[in-house]
């Protein structure tokens, strides 16, 4: 258990890991999550969501929450993505999940080779990026969980709202199935307008 003088001890040296879900979906938000880890409480298993089962990532989910020191997850929709382009949009998504720890961290490891922006806001942390981070940091691949667990649910849940484009099969990514959804039925308000082949049906134009 971290108690308050633990949690005091590391505060000056504590680090987030921050990753997203979603960049290449042709619908839906880009989530990103940023995970504050427990030094005195390592979670095993932790790898990059992308290696892990379906069933894994579920498990390991609630664990992330309930152990790390802190955590957020955040997101940009559709149309932010259309509005912003979605490397902005995701670095949009991943500064607003740094902005919800409820405990801001000295240092942030970012995964990929970019990292967002914090200017104008209350943190004053170092950050860096890290190609292939979340395969090699914890607290990134604990993030990486955090994004694409939640991500898929709220994909889920749009298929609801959705139906006949399989959001709940795919999440949003190009399959041929989806591709086929979008040519019988055309673009839903989640699709990214943006994106071949969703422009083809705006003339071209995101």
């Amino acid at each position: 258990m971290t108690t308050q003088a633990s949690l005091n001890f590391f505060v000056g040296n504590l680090m987030a890991g921050v990753d997203e879900a979603g960049r290449g979906p042709l619908a839906g938000p880009v989530v990103a999550a940023a995970v504050i880890l427990n030094p005195e409480d390592p979670i095993a298993g932790l790898a990059d969501s992308k290696k892990l089962s379906e069933a894994r990532r579920e498990a390991l989910f609630p664990q992330v929450k309930a152990r790390s020191l802190a955590w957020a997850i955040a997101w940009s929709d559709a149309h932010e993505i259309d509005s912003l382009n979605i490397l902005h949009a995701t670095m949009l998504a991943m500064r607003r999940s740094l902005l919800g720890l409820s405990v801001a961290p000295a240092h942030v490891q970012v995964d990929g080779n970019r990292c967002p922006s914090l200017a104008g806001t209350r943190l004053s942390c170092t950050m860096e990026a890290i190609v292939g981070g979340d395969a090699l940091v914890p607290e990134i691949s604990a993030a990486s969980i955090l994004a694409k667990v939640t991500r898929d649910r709220m994909m889920k849940g749009l298929d609801v709202v959705y139906p006949g484009y399989g959001f709940a099969g795919h999440k949003g990514y190009p399959t041929a199935a989806h591709r086929k959804s979008l040519e019988q039925i055309g673009p839903s308000p989640i699709h990214r307008r943006s994106f071949s082949p969703v422009s083809a049906f705006f003339g071209g134009k995101g």
